[in-house]
């Protein structure tokens, strides 16, 4: 008995009993063989549910199997394998393919088990026997791996637990090998299996920062999914002391404990997912439990008094990547409701807390808003009403336990965490504003003479004038309160503040130049004064930050973006701002670049229905003069200049949860504005946008998502993809583009994603093994039958270079595919560019598949006179390609020789072989060579 490779679906004998399993088998079978994995599974999972027999079921079981080691889903191919060996204990294939899933899963000593049965069961199956051979060859390097650093581990805890060899090189050496050997899994199963946590727990008890971090960062490569030695880690250590960790004054060592502390969640939150089975998990009894325990100790330390605000800030970040579920699609919420019982107060504590002056709770500028980007995460997270009711309720029990009672010092930490609600869930915070006496409090405080409680309320005010509900009540009694702040204010903290509710409530008309809510000139002498604020560097940065929320609103007037683009001074300021600690400011700089670049979303109205509304009396929107293509292209060019792209470069790489999503979308936008001109792209890869775009394009919002993958697309087409993305970062760039394929996107992503997958197709197999992978030939199929004509020709030319790949020689060699019936008909089509990607594919796949020559003629009752045209083409590249075809085809077959030279290829040929040397010279007179050895023709009196 032979053995089909791993991705070969087994055929069986057809039962009359079972024509539909045997059918949906086949067509399984079939679209395998085509390369459609995700399709195969289906028609084999389908076959299952039809009451298939033992046999039946433990082939279709083996069967996907396959498909899922193609998909590359180690753990699911395991599993099938697994059920196929249930029904037949002796199936030599399941085995052989559950072996190869555990083999990549790293679980070696199971896989040479299976091996070892597979060669028992079949002595002199070589593919059995070189897989047990490869096998056995990895443990015995592993073993020796292992035995080789048991004394290094050892040696390495002696100096950094010796306190003979403080603060000494030979220390520090030692603490970097620890973390460099804890990466491999390997060196990471040594140091736990050597007693590694209790000794580091030990490194962390010395309150050494150098030791603390080295301990930390060897945790991390010791818990990193691997979801048993993370709980066994919790269990040696302790939850309670991990999560201290976080609050240390010393920020390195709290940022390390955040990055351990993501890990660990990251592993018990797979386990949840996925369940556990085998020696791996063995200890672990219910992973959720362990999850939770984790969250409610990070729930804790929000309002532990003595815990650094940077520890606060970190804790906050975590409960934000953690609770929320990743996708709508995933029904269980539970995790948040139980963070909303348990846990809301606490967040609301530190979302009301003051950083000056400072109370109980130390918190940093970014503290707040930490709490509100949370805040809205878990309400976003809510699936019914009733949910959603009770976190209104908890919020509104929460603001009124404060603000009744409790005098003062309660109104202030009230309408602080009205503030936090407003800027997260603001629903929320719209309830928490009709709540009977808070907007009046609001109002009465705005005029007090203690600075602290004013900006308590002008910060309440200047959020609430942003939401529709309030806005008109603010405008018709905050407007003039907040111009006599403005005015009389003695404070600038006060005053840019006031400022700030003015900005907001003067662009409430957004792009509509014909709705502006302030007398003409009054938005310009606001940004003027926003800039000068925001150019004083005597200023504090958390102060400076409202200038850009200033700037923010009120760049919605083309206006104010033409004198702020002239303001290099501000510019320059601007940018500086968004690289500084000072990261609640980022969205608001974000929003400023959109408004500039024009880079948010805008339609041109539609000439008819703009007559009918003023037939109507309807308000029309109108575009600033100022706003048009040619003045937006200027502001880019100076932005540019000014230094935007290390800027945003910067912002990308913050690690804080203001990076929200809906601020990299907005990054995302501006980005795209950059590369819009094809000359400012070599600016824009100078100053690393290819590198701050692939993060923007694997993560955020669906639109953001798309906007970076179409400017990625544009560098990819314009420039060297391998200088643009060096290194392994041009990998990372197929998956954004094959994105862009998909049918939600506009023709002109669509067009883009082709071109720059085909620039990335033409540079090496690796890059075109990656765009298979991602699953990209069939929807790069599908646009060949595009009507628009580009798109076509995009499609033809990418498939042209993908198909110097062997499984794309292999679809266009499959029985019953029209491919290469389409590529020989695209050869002969009017549009020359088009001819020549078809050609081009017709060339590659001819060379490289002599049986593919045999069927040109069977696909076409044409090809004869489509083969002529390219030879007779006045453009030499068409010659070439048209020569190659005819070489190929000459060469692969004496018939198909023999046909050619009857036609009128002979006299075409032998015209060609006497023009002037060329690569279409030399092919034709190989052509005309092979067909004299054939005996077909013979050479003329003079040789040639």
């Amino acid at each position: 008995m032979t053995v089909s490779g791993p991705g070969t679906p087994e055929p069986r004998p057809a039962d009359p009993g079972a024509s539909s399993v045997e059918q949906l088998r086949k067509d399984g079978n079939e679209l395998f063989k085509c390369g459609d994995y995700e399709g195969a599974l289906t028609a084999y999972t389908q076959a299952l549910g039809l009451g298939a027999t033992p046999q039946d079921q433990a082939i279709l079981h083996r069967n996907r199997a396959a498909c899922h080691l193609k998909l590359e889903d180690y753990d699911k191919a395991e599993t099938e394998a697994s059920k196929a060996i249930e029904k037949d204990g002796g199936d030599v294939k399941a085995l052989y393919r559950r072996s190869q899933a555990l083999e990549k899963l790293g679980h070696l000593d199971q896989a040479v088990l299976d091996l070892q049965r597979c060669v028992s069961l079949e002595p002199k199956n070589k593919v059995f026997q070189e897989a047990l051979r490869n096998i056995a060859g990895q443990i015995q390097e592993k073993v020796r791996y292992m035995s080789s650093t048991d004394a290094k581990v050892e040696q390495m805890f002696q100096i950094l637990l010796d306190p003979q060899e403080k603060g000494t090189e030979k220390k520090q050496k030692a603490s970097q090998n620890l973390v460099v050997l804890a990466r491999e899994d390997a060196g990471a199963e040594k140091i736990f299996r050597s007693n590694g946590v209790q000794l580091l727990q030990r490194l962390l008890d010395t309150g050494e920062p150098d030791l603390m971090l080295a301990a930390l960062r060897t945790l991390v490569g010791i818990c990193s999914e691997h979801q048993s030695r993370t709980v066994a880690t919790l269990s040696v250590l302790g939850t309670r002391r991990v999560v201290s960790i976080l609050g240390v004054e010393n920020q390195a060592v709290s940022l390390a404990a955040c990055h351990l502390l993501q890990v660990m969640f990251d592993a018990l939150k797979e386990g949840v997912k996925k369940g556990f089975r085998g020696k791996e998990g063995a200890i672990i009894v219910d992973p959720a439990r362990e999850l939770k325990v984790l969250i409610s100790n990070l729930l804790e330390l929000l309002t532990e008094v003595g815990v650094s605000g940077q520890g606060r800030d970190s804790a906050l970040t975590l409960l934000i990547k953690v609770v929320p579920r990743k996708s709508p699609k995933d029904p269980n919420n539970s995790l948040t409701l139980w963070v909303i019982d348990q846990g809301l107060k606490k967040i609301l504590e530190v979302g009301g807390s003051l950083q000056d002056p400072p109370g109980e709770l130390t918190v940093t500028a970014n503290s707040r808003m930490s709490a509100s980007i949370l805040l809205s995460k878990l309400f976003d997270d809510l699936k019914c009403d009733a949910e959603r009711e009770n976190f209104h309720r908890l919020c509104e029990n929460y603001i009124k336990s404060w603000f009744e009672g409790q005098g003062l010092a309660g109104k202030l930490r009230a309408l602080q965490t009205v503030s936090c609600l407003l800027q997260g869930p603001c629903d929320a915070g719209n309830r928490a504003l009709e709540l009977n006496g808070v907007m009046e409090s609001v109002i009465a405080l705005c005029a007090s003479e203690q600075e602290e409680e004013q900006l308590v309320a002008v910060e309440a005010l200047i959020h609430a004038a942003g939401k529709a509900k309030r806005a008109s009540f603010i405008t018709a009694n905050g407007v003039s309160l907040l111009k006599d702040l403005y005015r009389r204010g003695e404070k600038d903290s006060i005053r840019i503040r006031a400022l700030v509710g003015l900005c907001k409530l003067g662009s409430a008309g957004g792009t509509d130049f014909s709705m502006k809510q302030f007398a003409e000139g009054s938005t310009l002498k606001l940004a003027k004064q926003c800039r000068k604020w925001l150019c004083n560097d005597q200023i504090d940065a958390g102060t400076r930050r409202w200038a850009v929320e200033g700037l923010a609103y009120l760049t919605f007037d083309a206006d104010v973006k033409e004198e702020f683009v002239e303001d290099e001074a501000a510019l320059k300021a601007l940018f500086q701002l968004s690289k500084s600690e000072e990261r609640s400011v980022l969205f608001a700089v974000a929003s400023a670049l959109v408004n500039c670049t024009n880079s948010y979303d805008y339609e041109e109205p539609d000439p008819k229905m703009v007559e009918l509304a003023k037939y109507a009396k309807q308000h029309v929107p109108e575009q600033h003069p100022k706003d048009k293509p040619s003045f937006v292209r200027a502001r880019v060019k100076k932005l540019l200049a000014a230094g935007v792209v290390s800027a945003m470069t910067c912002m990308v790489k913050t690690e804080s949860p203001v990076l929200t999503s809906s601020c990299r979308e907005l990054l995302s936008r501006v980005f795209l504005a950059l590369v819009e001109e094809s000359e400012d792209r070599g600016t824009v890869v100078a100053q690393g946008g290819g590198k701050a775009l692939l993060p923007l394009a694997l993560e955020g919002t669906d639109v953001g998502q798309m906007k970076a993958a179409q400017a990625l697309a544009k560098l990819t087409i314009t420039s060297n993809p391998e200088m643009t993305f060096p290194g392994e970062r041009i990998y990372e760039v197929v998956r954004p583009l094959v994105s862009l394929l998909h049918l939600n996107c506009s023709g002109l992503q669509n067009f883009e994603a082709l071109m720059a997958l085909t620039n990335l197709a033409g540079i090496s197999e690796r890059l075109r093994q990656k765009i298979l992978k991602e699953r990209a030939v069939p929807m790069i199929e599908g646009y060949m039958f595009e009507e628009h004509e580009m798109i076509r020709r995009a499609a033809t030319e990418c498939m042209c270079n993908l198909a110097m790949s062997k499984e794309v020689q292999d679809l266009f060699e499959a029985t019953g595919s029209d491919r290469l019936k389409l590529l020989v008909l695209y050869s002969g089509e009017d549009d020359e560019l088009l001819r020549r990607a078809a050609a081009g594919g017709l060339a590659v796949l001819t060379s490289t598949r002599p049986s593919l020559c045999s069927r040109i003629p069977q696909v076409t009752t044409h090809w004869l006179e489509i083969l002529q045209a390219l030879l007779l083409s006045p453009n030499q590249e068409l010659q070439h390609r048209g020569a190659v075809v005819a070489l190929n085809m000459v060469e692969a077959s004496s018939k198909i020789a023999s046909t050619l030279m009857e036609s009128e290829m002979l006299e075409i040929l032998s015209v060609l072989a006497k023009g002037k040397e060329s690569p279409v010279t030399r092919a034709a007179t190989a052509c005309l060579g092979k067909a004299v050895e054939y005996g077909l023709i013979r050479p003329s009196q003079d040789g040639k």
